[in-house]
């Protein structure tokens, strides 16, 4: 009986869909423009904060050390900074590495800083990077305490004004994606309520012969899965050849490195797929408790 009553449902699903053809490519458009603004919305959200999170890893203290201190010294105030909570990494940096870096930076093949420069006055350093960018300061405070460091370097100022902005950008970033998210749904259920209203007489007469309110919301509930699941694969073809296409522009630029993991991108567009089909089921119901209701 179960099953007998599915395939009815799903033929008048489907006999729905055949009748209003026009009503019904309209609405698997605007599901589609809506799950399609939504994707791009969920991309540049994840591709931003992956670009922030690069941002924030990069960032790193540079301590300077004294220019007398003996390699045992240097080698405490190594130890000493490692220890300290929040350090995820130490490096130690030579005075000749320092100047190796600068002459390649800088100095390119046809000038060379040592012999300018003659006697190296850059310092020992070592460059620090903590578990938590966020916590940069707070160490660079206890770095600064450790005996024989006397200066230490993070981008004081710069690396506060980064946070802040990146902290915003995701704050921006969550909010559109809700404001997409509703109109996302109030635009279907504006749409599949046109498809129900066409049929209300349908609705009123099936009521008048018995028909329980869950018989009449069946056919209209596969309807509106199949609106939604229709529209949003729509939007991920069209998203998956727009993206790929844009990742290999831009694959040679690591500053413009997007976000190509195929495990990450899979979860995107399976998610967008059931966020249409629950958009549908959304949709359709908030239109039909009115006709049911009357």
């Amino acid at each position: 009986m179960i099953i007998k009553n599915m395939l009815y449902f799903i033929r008048e699903a489907l006999n729905s869909l055949m009748r209003n053809r026009l009503l019904s490519f309209a609405t698997i458009s605007t599901v589609s423009i809506s799950i399609l603004i939504l994707g791009i919305a969920v991309l540049m959200t994840m591709n931003a904060g992956s670009f922030m999170n690069r941002l924030e890893s990069d960032v790193e203290i540079i301590a300077f050390l004294e220019k007398n201190l003996s390699s045992s010294q240097i080698r405490d105030a190594g130890e000493e900074i490692e220890k300290m909570d929040g350090v995820k990494q130490l490096t130690f940096v030579s005075k000749k590495e320092a100047l190796h870096r600068l002459q390649e930076n800088f100095g390119g093949k046809e000038y060379n800083l040592g012999t300018t420069i003659g006697e190296n006055p850059l310092p020992n350093s070592y460059e620090i990077k903590a578990a938590d960018p966020h916590n940069v300061a707070d160490i660079a405070k206890k770095v600064e305490k450790v005996h024989g460091v006397y200066k230490v370097n993070y981008g004081q100022g710069v690396v506060e004004k980064l946070f802040n902005i990146t902290k915003w950008i995701r704050v921006i970033s969550v909010i559109f994606i809700v404001l997409v998210s509703l109109g996302a749904v109030l635009l279907i259920a504006t749409t599949i309520r046109l498809a129900i209203f066409a049929r209300r007489k349908e609705i009123k007469l099936m009521q008048l012969i018995g028909a329980t309110d869950w018989f009449i919301r069946w056919p209209f509930f596969i309807e509106g899965i199949l609106l939604g699941s229709l529209g949003a694969l729509v939007a991920i073809v069209l998203l998956l050849l727009g993206y790929d296409s844009l990742i290999s522009k831009t694959d040679s630029i690591y500053f413009f490195s997007l976000l190509s993991d195929p495990i990450i991108l899979s979860k995107i567009y399976i998610s967008l797929f059931l966020t249409g089909s629950v958009l549908g089921v959304l949709g359709t119901y908030i239109s039909l408790n009115r006709f049911l209701d009357v």
